[in-house]
This record gives C-alpha cells, structure tokens and sequence, in this order.
C-alpha cells in the first residue's frame, strides 16, 4: 500500500531448515509468476472480482483444499487441514484492483496498482505449498482471499457472512506489498495503518460560502503532514517510518475542502485515540464561525494497530530465516493509507508485514502501492510464499 526504501537483495531468500519453505522448488516461482500475469491483465473493482475469485477457487481446490466461495460478495476461503494436532490460524490476501479515481499520477482505466495481483498470488502459492506439505503441517490453516479492499468494505462483509463462524483461527496475518528491496520485510509491530474519519459542517447567512471558504481552509491546518509528491518526498517519509520518535510517531493527515454553504473534510490520526481531539477542535472552529451543525458518523473507521507481541514473534522468526539485514522494524503508520485488515485484527490477534517489491536502483515510484509508475519486482513472490509458508506452519505448532 505504501512505504519504501533503496538498494537490492538476492531473490534465492532461503528459510532456516526447520520451515517448509525452504523446500519450495524454484520451478514454482515462474508458474506463479504466470499466475500473478494473468491476474494483472484482468483486474477487477472492488465487489466485482468475479473472474479473479474464480481462478483462487479453482487453484484451491486443485490443491485438495476445503474451499468456499461468496463469502461477503466475491470472498473464497480454503480451509487446509494437517496431518498432525495444531492450532488453527488465518491467512488473508485481498483480490481488487485500483480505480482510477484512487491512483496516483495514473492512468484512466481500473489497474493493479496497489500489489493485490501478487498478494492473491501469494496466498495461493502458500496454499500450494502447504498442501504439497499436509503429512508434516500441524493444525489448520485458513486462507481468506478477500474482496472490495480498496472500498473498506470487504472485511466487514466477509465478518458479517460469518466468515470464521464455523472454523476459528487463533490469530491471522497478511503481506502488502512496499517499496523496500526486493527480499526484505518490514515488521509493524504496535503499529499499522491509520483509520479515517469524516464529516461535514453547514453554515447559514448571506456569507455562508465565503465562511464555509475560510473554514475549510482552519479544519486543514489542523493538519501535521503533507501528501508526499515527489520521489525525494517518499524517500524522506521512509526514512521516518524506519527510526522512532520522528514526527510520524504523532500526526493528523486532514483534507478539508469548502462544499457550497458548507465544508466537507476527512481525515486520519495516530495514535487512533485522537480522533475524540480532533472532533473537538473542528467543533470548535465551526462555533467560531457561527456553523449550524457538524456532522461526524457516529465512529471513525478503526486503525489498523498491529499486535505487539505477534510483530515482534514475526520479526524475531524472520530474523533467523531471512536475516538482520532483511528485516527491518517500522516505528511509525503511514500517514495517507488505511486498511480494513483491521477489522479482522479487532477480533483477533495477527500480524501484517510489508513485503519489500521495489527493483535495483529504481525510482520509489515504481514499488510504491498506488503509483502509476509501481512496477514490482515479480522476485517477491516467491520471497513471500516461503517466508509466510514457514511463519504459518511454525505458528500452526503453537
């Protein structure tokens, strides 16, 4: 989705022995390669993933995994069961395509843009991998491919269709790709996505317009940090996610634009308990100027806070089977995105990694989610499938 950095790593990433990774023969990358090619010359708007939720389920159930499809619209979860006792954890890939309207210096037409091409190429080649494995996997692995990211309304779905109803994971995790060399991850933990809030303020009288003008532009001040721009701008947002106590570790990203007689606004916080002092201080500029009525839903949509004791169990496996220098810890969210991940982390505990994407001496632009330069470097793919093939059969021990 976002995030990013310089440099290159080898593609060959090999696991410690004692994951099942580490047996992944080279030959599957290139198949799933072709796989993830065939998904991004067909993409798909959030809720309409009818072709990309067909091909899973069949390359599920090619893979001898209980699989059920519909779940929250266009949602597909296969269900992996081990030969040996185990706990019961998840895995969650998201299916949807980019709109136009939500890229950034892109084109006119619905696009991979946002990675979720290689994230659902991903969760199938685990699925693959681990079926390939079942006599030594202990436990269950539920793998969750989910619709309508992009909207935030494709996890509330699934939830609401009953998706862990009958098979309970104890905790869930997930890749997205980022702008990191290809080959490194970024662990997350306590840390994550921000959410968002919005509202809108109604303003009465002849100079209501010219207010609502002057107001909008007071709601945006309140902001701490601007969109980055230019390649440099991402470079220098990177490097403040990756030391602690910069300003990212506290910041209000608004948007406020006049609307008529009225001002419209948006925005996101951490850390999330900030949203209650936020609102106030938007009420409170809308008083001053004689506002009718500010108007907010009755909850923000939640941030996405990562656990801090499965991050850092993540970070700490990732360490000894990919190694110090491809493993790095974030200290910060990421101002400008959000994740409705979250709402799968509120019910249970989990991890959500970045999964480095970006080529050798490329232009951040092209591995950072949302571009319309992002062009990821295919090597991740079979960087992921080992890596969390390893991490869900290790946390499947318990």
């Amino acid at each position: 989705m976002v995030l990013g950095g310089a440099g290159g790593a080898a593609a060959g990433v090999l696991l410690g022995p004692a994951g099942i990774g580490h047996a992944v023969p080279r030959s599957v990358d290139q198949d799933l390669i072709g796989l993830r090619r065939d998904i991004h010359r067909h993409p798909e708007l959030a809720g309409q993933e009818v072709r990309t939720s067909a091909l899973v389920a069949q390359q599920l159930r090619a893979a001898g995994l209980d699989v059920t499809t519909g779940v929250g619209g266009h949602g597909v979860v296969g269900v992996l069961t081990g030969a040996r006792r185990g706990r019961t954890v998840a895995y969650r890939a998201d299916m949807d395509a980019v709109s136009p309207q939500e890229q950034i210096e892109g084109g006119t037409t619905t696009a991979h843009l946002c990675g979720h091409d290689l994230h659902t190429t991903i969760g199938v080649g685990i699925a693959r991998t681990l079926a390939r494995q079942r006599r030594r996997l202990a436990g269950r692995i539920v793998f969750v491919f989910q619709p309508g990211e992009e909207s935030l309304a494709g996890a509330r779905a699934m939830l609401g269709d009953g998706v862990f109803d009958e098979v309970r994971p104890a905790e869930i995790h997930a890749l997205h790709c980022g702008p990191f060399p290809v080959g490194t991850f970024a662990t997350t933990a306590g840390f994550g996505l921000p959410g968002q809030d919005r509202g809108t303020v109604t303003l009465t009288g002849p100079d209501a317009a010219a207010k609502a003008a002057a107001l909008a532009g007071d709601i945006a001040a309140l902001g701490t940090v601007a969109r980055p721009v230019t390649s440099a701008d991402l470079e220098h947002l990177v490097g403040e996610l990756e030391r602690p106590g910069t300003p990212l570790s506290r910041f209000v990203f608004m948007q406020a634009q006049p609307a008529g007689t009225g001002v419209r606004f948006a925005y996101r916080c951490w850390p999330q308990d900030r949203h209650a002092e936020v609102r106030d201080a938007i009420r409170r500029l809308a008083a001053w100027y004689g506002a009718d009525a500010v108007t907010f839903p009755a909850e923000p949509f939640p941030a996405m806070v990562c656990p801090p004791r499965e991050g850092q169990a993540l970070h700490r496996y990732l360490r000894h089977t990919v190694g110090d220098s491809r493993t790095l810890p974030t200290y910060a969210a990421v101002p400008f995105s959000g994740e409705d991940f979250a709402l799968f982390l509120n019910r249970m505990p989990g991890t959500y990694t970045y999964l480095g994407v970006r080529r050798p001496r490329s232009d951040i632009k092209t591995g950072y989610p949302h571009f319309g330069a992002f062009d990821p470097d295919e090597r991740a793919i079979g960087i992921g499938v080992r890596a969390m093939a390893g991490w869900l059969t290790h946390r499947g021990q318990g």
